[in-house]
C-alpha cells in the first residue's frame, strides 16, 4: 500500500484546493460528491498508487479547499476548469478521472468537452446529464428521489442540515451506509462532521445544488433542454452503480449507451448510492480491472 500525504494545490483560476495523494507515475483524479471529502478515497489513493500518482482533492466548497462566496461560483464550468488546472498543476496532460456523485456529474462533464485530457472514465452511481433529464420529466418515481434537492436549493437548507449536530447529513450518510455494511466508527464520523463544519463549508456544499440547472422543475426554475451531442463521450468509460440507490434509480442507466461510445457497466445489487463504503473491495476490484485492461 502506498502512503497518502497531503498538500495544497494553487490552481490559476485563484483557487486553492486540498489534495490527498499517494505514489508516482500516470495521474489519476478521484473526485468525491456530496457531502464527502477527499477522505472518502484513501483505499483507493493506497491501491492506486502503487504504479500512479492518485490525487484525490477536497473539490470547490469542501473541507478545507477554497470556498469563494456566491451561487455563481459553482456552476459547472467553472468546477470542470478546476479538474483541468489541478492536472496542469500536478504537470500532467491526460489522467484517468474516477468519480462519484457530484464529483461524478462534473467528470462526466469533463469527459464530453476535453476528451483529449481523459484517458478513461469511470462513474460511481452519478447520472448521465442527458439521462437524467430523461429521468426527471418522465419518471415519477425519480423527480420523487430527487425532492430532497429541492430542499438543497432554499435559503433554509444550512438550518436544517445543521441543526442536531447535522443529524439529517449523518442519517442519509453515514447511517444509512452504515445499515449495509459501511464505516460507522467514532474516527469516520468525526471527520465527516469536522469537514462539514469548516467555516463556509455547509453553504459552498449546498450552492453546487444551487448553481446546477440539473433539479426537479420549480415554478421560476424550470428544466432546461440538452443538447444530446454537447454530452456525448467518446472515451472508455465503466460505470459502476449500487442499484440499491434511494436518490438515483438504476433507470438512469436505460439507453446510457447512446450517449457513450465505449461503455461497460457493472451493477452491484446489494450497494447503495454509497456504493465505494459498502462495497469496497468489488468496487475497487472493478476499477482495477478496467485501468489495466
Amino acid at each position: 500500500m502506498s502512503t497518502i500525504t497531503h498538500r495544497f494545490v494553487d490552481l490559476a483560476n485563484g483557487q486553492r484546493l486540498h489534495v490527498a495523494q499517494a505514489g508516482s507515475g500516470p495521474l489519476m483524479l478521484f473526485l468525491h460528491g456530496f457531502p464527502e471529502a477527499s477522505f472518502m478515497w484513501n483505499g483507493a489513493l493506497e491501491r492506486f498508487g502503487r504504479d500512479h500518482l492518485a490525487v484525490a482533492p477536497d473539490q470547490r466548497g469542501y473541507n478545507l479547499s477554497s470556498k469563494p462566496s456566491g451561487v455563481a461560483n459553482y456552476r459547472p464550468k467553472l468546477l470542470v476548469e478546476d479538474i483541468l488546472q489541478l492536472a496542469d498543476a500536478l504537470g500532467h496532460e491526460r489522467f484517468v478521472l474516477v468519480a462519484h456523485d457530484w464529483g461524478g456529474a462534473i467528470a462526466w462533464n469533463v469527459a464530453a468537452w476535453h476528451p483529449e485530457r481523459v484517458e478513461k472514465l469511470v462513474i460511481l452511481n452519478a447520472p448521465h446529464p442527458v439521462t437524467f433529464l430523461r429521468e426527471l420529466r418522465n419518471s415519477p418515481a425519480q423527480l420523487a428521489a430527487s425532492a430532497y434537492m429541492t430542499l438543497f436549493r432554499t435559503d433554509k437548507a444550512e438550518r436544517v442540515m445543521s441543526e442536531d449536530h447535522f443529524r439529517r447529513l449523518r442519517r442519509m450518510t453515514i447511517d444509512q451506509w452504515g445499515a449495509n455494511g459501511g464505516p460507522t466508527d467514532a474516527a469516520t464520523t468525526q471527520a465527516y462532521v469536522d469537514a462539514w463544519s469548516q467555516p463556509g463549508a455547509l453553504t459552498a456544499m449546498l450552492d453546487w445544488y444551487r448553481a446546477s440547472p440539473m433539479h426537479p422543475p420549480e415554478p421560476d426554475a424550470p428544466l432546461r433542454d440538452l443538447d444530446p451531442a454537447r454530452f456525448h463521450v467518446r472515451v472508455p468509460t465503466l460505470v459502476v452503480w449500487g442499484e440499491r440507490d434511494e436518490a438515483l434509480l438504476p433507470g438512469m442507466l436505460d439507453g446510457l449507451d447512446a450517449h457513450v461510445d465505449d461503455l461497460r457497466v457493472e451493477r452491484i445489487p446489494d450497494a447503495s448510492h454509497w456504493v465505494l463504503h459498502e462495497r469496497p473491495a468489488a468496487v475497487l476490484d472493478a476499477i482495477e480491472r478496467f485501468v489495466r485492461g
